[in-house]
């Protein structure tokens, strides 16, 4: 599988961007881990144009990631082509157009999932950034709207013809938001359409190694997105290449050796934002960590490490867990 020069191993898989998730350390830290490739956060075109502070610091990336994407959204055709051109400027490796986003000061304005009613100007978009930057430029997207308007295996299509060199379909609606279960049989459909040739990328649901090794055998995808299964658990990237590559489930590491991997996250988002906002930003990664899930009576814990803004005891929280619980 190739996009523009960079060519990738049989059967890559991706970090998907995620809002608050997807920053420079836990990117690093999924590449450590095998992530084939890696995307930022999300940009709003129009507060790239306008120059916010927020929004031009996300361009930031680091030769390590490598290979890597930055993505943006908007609805207006001119704040996507000079957000593009700023983008092209930070040396990414890949753009990525996002109209896949559910959330409602998102989609409820017309960008992200909110193109899957303006298709046309969705493809307009589309076109204009290829024309306007010399980097590879792809798309990510949805099945439809709602459940009445799938129009991913035409739409698919008509962005190919827009010069982008490859497609990641997450396999919802809009409606849908992240509930029920990924539709990934239209994704299959769209990879298995005779008339397309780009790489096709499938996404949603892909929370272990043997779902995304059923992903790739039944659709036939490239390349296979990771985005929920990974929050908390970068280490999922090393168990789903473990498992594709030797048809083997890695065997568990010792408890605290998961532990450690989550402090040096935290310790990196503290590095980079500072303690109290480095902890707040943590705490997404320690809700849902699946090394935490199963563990009996844990609520009380898992309370304290939500509710504290100190490291200190923030890490005395978590070093006691292995005793507490008795996990070794």
């Amino acid at each position: 599988m190739r996009i523009g020069n960079i060519e990738f191993p049989k059967n890559p898989v991706f970090l998907a961007p995620m809002e608050d998730v997807t920053d420079m350390g836990f990117r690093l830290m999924c590449k450590r881990f095998g992530a084939d490739m890696v995307y930022t956060e999300f940009v709003s075109s129009d507060a790239l144009v306008r120059q916010v502070n927020k929004t031009q610091a996300k361009l930031t990336i680091s030769d390590e990631e490598r290979p890597v994407a930055i993505q943006i959204y908007g609805r207006e055709v001119d704040a996507m082509i000079e957000a593009a051109k700023i983008c092209e400027e930070a040396n990414p490796d890949i753009l990525d157009i996002n109209f896949g986003c559910p959330v409602k000061k998102v989609a409820g304005k017309g960008a992200g999932s909110g193109m899957m009613k303006t298709p046309d100007l969705m493809v307009d978009i589309t076109k204009a950034v290829v024309e306007a930057v010399k980097i590879p430029v792809t798309v990510k997207t949805r099945l439809g709207w709602d459940n009445e308007s799938k129009i991913i295996v035409d739409l698919a299509e008509r962005l190919q013809d827009t010069g982008i060199q490859a497609l990641t379909i997450h396999g919802r609606t809009r409606a849908q938001m992240y509930s029920g279960e990924a539709d990934w049989s239209l994704i299959g459909a769209v990879k298995n359409n005779p008339r397309m040739h780009i790489p096709i990328i499938g996404n949603g649901d892909v929370i272990s190694p043997e779902i995304c090794k059923k992903r790739f055998d039944e659709t036939g995808a490239d390349a296979v997105m990771i985005g929920r299964g990974s929050i908390g658990s970068p280490w999922i990237f090393e168990e789903v290449k473990h498992y594709l590559n030797t048809g083997e489930t890695l065997p568990s590491k010792e408890f605290i050796w998961y532990l450690d991997i989550l402090k040096d996250l935290i310790l990196k988002n503290i590095s980079h934002s500072g303690e109290r906002s480095g902890i707040i930003h943590s705490r997404r990664h320690l809700a849902a960590s699946s090394v935490f899930k199963g563990i009996p009576d844990f609520k009380k814990t898992r309370v304290a490490m939500l509710r504290t803004d100190s490291v200190e005891e923030l890490f005395s929280i978590i070093d006691n867990i292995p005793d507490q619980f008795d996990m070794k």
